[in-house]
């Protein structure tokens, strides 16, 4: 089962599941909120995620499915396998979060929980609200230089906010989560402790990490700096987990967040290899890396 991340839909697996339905068969669904799904009007948590995947599991009569997310899906995915007991792994594709502010290394904790707050807020503005007139045009103009600068096709990035695309009663367009789900989201995402969740897994786990920063955000120069100052203290939290636990490996991939439209084989051969050392009881045999 694949999981796509906050605010995106399940278009963003357009190249990688080709590729792992070679071998597997497979599904992707659209998180409550988010694209054709129902749920934008009510809370938005974790369990009820995890709910969701567990009746389109049901549904689709394969229970003891491998769940693989990327961003926000990463992290519904780890829950997934700690909480339904058919689930055997999980795939957390970059889905880290915003951290905790001790993992800013060289930075002051109080500018860090300021910043942190002025992105939440940021955040939360959004969610929901109508697009301005020429408001699509934007995004979609927006989405279209990134996916030029990541060398993207610029209709993966674009199907994808066509698809979380939906109006309101009065005709006006926005983009999915509702307003309700959306902060529910927010909150549910700076809330959850994620290391201390990985440190309860019993199940393997793989946790990849981009290895090249994003681009640069637009109106707000500071956001470089402190993500440079997470990723450095993320990526040694990750280092200490994979030595220690014995469940969890982790692997970089040479990409941004976007991973999945930027190295969609490099992805889906990650996903195919843990799947088949989960079916074969090979996971906690370390293999020899070049």
């Amino acid at each position: 089962m694949l999981l796509h991340g906050a605010g995106r839909t399940l278009a963003d697996w357009e190249l990688v599941a080709p590729v792992l339905a070679e071998r597997h068969r497979v599904v992707a669904m659209d998180l409550r909120g988010h694209g054709k799904s129902g749920g934008g009007d009510g809370d938005w948590t974790f369990a009820g995620a995890v709910a969701d995947a567990a009746a389109v599991l049901e549904e689709c009569g394969m229970p003891d499915a491998v769940v693989a997310g990327h961003s926000l899906g990463g992290m519904v995915a780890t829950r997934c396998s700690e909480e339904l007991g058919r689930v055997p792994g999980a795939v957390n594709l970059d889905g880290h979060g915003m951290g905790r502010p001790g993992q800013y290394v060289g930075m002051d904790r109080d500018y860090v929980v300021r910043r942190l707050a002025e992105a939440r807020e940021f955040a939360d503005a959004a969610m929901g609200r109508p697009l301005p007139e020429g408001g699509l045009e934007g995004v979609l103009a927006y989405n279209a230089a990134m996916a030029e600068e990541l060398g993207i096709p610029v209709g993966l990035l674009e199907a994808g906010v066509r698809r979380g695309m939906a109006e309101n009663a009065n005709g006006e367009v926005y983009l999915r989560p509702e307003r309700v789900a959306g902060l529910g989201m927010q909150k549910a995402m700076a809330e959850i402790d994620l290391f201390e969740l990985y440190r309860r897994v019993r199940k393997p786990l793989l946790i990849t990490r981009a290895l090249r920063p994003n681009p640069p955000t637009p109106g707000m120069p500071w956001v470089d700096a402190l993500m440079a100052a997470y990723v450095r203290g993320l990526h040694a939290d990750l280092d200490e987990l994979a030595r220690t636990q014995p469940w969890v490996e982790v692997a970089g991939v040479d990409a941004t967040h976007a991973m999945l439209l930027e190295r969609p084989r490099e992805v889906a051969d990650l996903v195919v290899e843990f799947v088949r050392r989960v079916e074969a009881g090979e996971w906690g045999a370390r293999p020899q890396r070049g």
